[in-house]
């Protein structure tokens, strides 16, 4: 795949997207927003990746949105219709499936685990796509910032729902009413993200998920995703009653009989994800 505004690389069963302006501190465009989206499509439909992992190129992962987006913002009629701009544009019927075909929440509904490595300055736009991410590394002496309510500007792309669920209300209210730069440190007592030493940080996360992918099951993880996404939006029978389904079905599975096969003979799982 070619792409202009992120770098795409498969390293065994872990794919990595790079965002690729890194002379705008990966400042998010329309381009690399779509690209970012068929690289996630590519790396979900490939049976040989088993976790996708987001980073960026050079010193940061992504600074917001590129200015050229929120100066044509301010040129935009008064009378537009807002969900035109939202990447919200859709026409599905089920209350529930439309909570996925957001502009970041369809992360959710990759079947593989999508884990952001922060590499560096995170702010806005970018820190909201790394919400609906399954896991968030940052390396230590990086900075994060919801930032807009510094630039005049309100909870974006799903940010006023998930950062609450993420930390509770009273760290999101101050994280989005301050616009404060927060550090590694402070984000994982939050428990926003996990810190990694900046030495080598890339490489400490592939291998964290190298590591994952190997010694559980890739369908164990591709069901207790959609268990724990779709638990968002369910009571606890409902959520109960697909476990029990799930659980069912997990008996018949290749990886539940390779699972106890590994365990008795003491040996290293081959699990094939089916």
């Amino acid at each position: 795949m070619n792409f202009e505004e992120i770098n795409y690389r498969q390293d065994g069963h872990v794919a990595t997207i790079a965002l690729n302006r890194p002379d705008k501190l990966n400042a998010w465009t329309t381009t690399m927003e779509a690209e970012v989206r068929t690289a996630m499509e590519s790396a979900d439909a490939n049976e040989e990746i088993r976790i996708i992992i987001i980073t960026g190129e050079g010193r940061g992962f992504c600074a917001g949105a590129d200015m050229n987006l929120l100066s044509s913002a301010m040129t935009r009629d008064n009378d537009a219709d807002p969900s035109s701009e939202s990447g919200s544009g859709n026409a599905n019927s089920d209350p529930v499936e439309r909570n996925y075909q957001q502009r970041f929440s369809y992360l959710l509904r990759v079947t593989k685990p999508v884990v952001a490595a922060i590499n560096g300055p995170c702010a806005g736009m970018g820190l909201c796509m790394t919400l609906f991410c399954d896991m968030r590394f940052m390396a230590d002496h990086t900075k994060l910032t919801t930032a807009f309510s510094r630039r005049g500007l309100v909870a974006e792309h799903g940010i006023a729902w998930m950062l609450p669920r993420l930390v509770g209300p009273m760290n999101a209210l101050d994280l989005l009413y301050s616009g404060r730069s927060v550090d590694a440190t402070e984000a994982e007592q939050m428990g926003l993200v996990r810190k990694l030493p900046e030495e080598g940080f890339l490489e400490k996360v592939q291998s964290w998920a190298a590591q994952l992918v190997t010694e559980s099951s890739p369908r164990s993880i591709r069901v207790m995703k959609r268990q724990v996404f779709d638990s968002l939006f369910q009571d606890l029978s409902e959520s109960w009653e697909m476990a029990d389904r799930e659980m069912v079905k997990s008996f018949s599975c290749e990886d539940f009989k390779e699972g106890v096969a590994h365990f008795l003979e003491k040996r290293e799982p081959r699990f094939s994800g089916r």
